[in-house]
């Protein structure tokens, strides 16, 4: 069996990074085949010795020579150890090796949460993919770089479907999980020729957006809970003030006092939205004939206790039962109510310019979601204007 050799290379890719710096990395080289070791030292063109091989003109070079040359004896130790346990020789099994030697630093499931909490995502959406990580590591405990394969990704999909996951929260996951793998891929933690997302295709399907019926929506303002229910009175009340203002529940329940503002004697909501961070102004004393206003001035005396709930999942299930009492035979959520907002406000002829607005949506698009909606009010305007008397329709 033949040795490995071993070399430094400096920008292999002749590509430098935003801050014109590249990597180092140690090459293994063995039966005309290649495999990159990143040793996570970036320098300046002008701090690499291409000749020598060495780290110069920096401030640590000395320091940083050492770490390198350190990593390289480490790296034939290695190869080292294999020998002598007369193990077959390869640099994927070198690669391995090293990994399972190397532990939790060196383990995927380490690197990713470390890529979340580092990240520049907001913190919403930080939760969002550390809940990804908590799943991966339910499914299994560890989990090294190599093993990231195809089959490793089919069969997370399939644990997930066994757990009842929805395909398009499956799909929110694989999109999480792809991206730190792009990451990983760039960092050099993994060699992109065994890029398991160009085999395994990420499936959704389109969103049917619940929404309540003006019927429906009269059901629940009119329900009365009683003795039994009453502690659900605040849910209810939240649940309707976001149908008429349209809002998300990270919104709601971060607002505050402070976000109710008075223009002129008429009170409005400005608040920035958790999700875009822009700006959405509401005149509550226009939308749905002052319904909301209605609802704060209920609360008025301590505000700050109304807009805190319980976390979202709990308060889904009390709208579930809230939406049971009412009579109504849908699955209702806290969602539901910005798309009842949005339907009810495009079906009564407001401009969809003007919803994108209300809804704090960075693109119009986005709002087109609710086309199908649009689709109805041109076939009600047209009816409406053929049956008037004086229509040449």
């Amino acid at each position: 069996m033949e040795k490995i050799i071993y070399n430094l290379v400096f920008n292999r890719k002749k590509n430098l990074n935003k801050r014109e710096m590249a990597l180092v990395q140690i090459e293994a080289y063995l039966n005309r085949k290649k495999k990159y070791f990143s040793t996570k030292v970036y320098l300046k063109p002008d701090q690499w010795d291409a000749k020598r091989r060495r780290v110069r003109n920096h401030p640590n070079a000395d320091a940083l020579n050492r770490m390198i040359y350190e990593y390289m004896a480490e790296i034939e130790k290695k190869e080292l150890g294999m020998w002598q346990q007369k193990k077959s020789i390869s640099l994927d099994a070198l690669k391995d090796a090293l990994v399972t030697s190397q532990g939790e630093e060196e383990s995927f499931l380490a690197f990713f949460r470390k890529e979340i909490l580092n990240s520049r995502l907001k913190e919403s959406t930080k939760q969002n993919h550390l809940s990804t990580l908590e799943l991966l590591r339910k499914y299994k405990k560890d989990i090294s770089f190599t093993e990231l394969t195809f089959e490793f990704i089919s069969s997370f999909d399939q644990y997930l479907q066994s757990k009842g996951y929805h395909v398009n929260t499956i799909a929110k996951h694989m999109k999480h999980l792809k991206r730190h793998i792009n990451v990983a891929i760039n960092k050099e933690y993994m060699e992109i020729q065994k890029y398991a997302f160009r085999k395994y295709k990420i499936k959704s399907v389109e969103n049917k957006h619940t929404h309540l019926s003006p019927d429906e929506l009269y059901k629940i303002e009119k329900l009365s809970l009683g003795d039994k229910y009453a502690r659900l009175e605040k849910t209810k009340d939240a649940f309707l003030f976001c149908c008429y203002a349209g809002m998300r529940y990270s919104d709601f329940v971060n607002l505050t006092a402070e976000n109710i503002v008075k223009i002129q004697k008429d009170t409005w909501l400005i608040y920035k939205t958790i999700k875009t961070r822009i700006e959405v102004r509401l005149p509550l004393y226009l939308l749905f004939k002052g319904k909301g206003l209605q609802i704060l001035n209920k609360y008025q005396d301590n505000l700050s206790d109304f807009f805190k709930l319980r976390d979202n999942s709990n308060v889904n299930k009390e709208l579930l039962i809230i939406s049971r009492l009412a009579g109504i035979n849908k699955k209702v959520s806290f969602h539901t109510a910005r798309h009842t907002n949005a339907t009810l406000l495009i079906y009564n002829g407001v401009n969809i310019t003007t919803v994108q607005k209300l809804l704090g949506h960075k693109s119009v698009k986005t709002t087109q979601v609710y086309t199908n909606v649009m689709d109805m009010t041109i076939v009600r305007d047209l009816e409406k204007a053929k049956s008037s008397k004086r229509s040449p329709l």
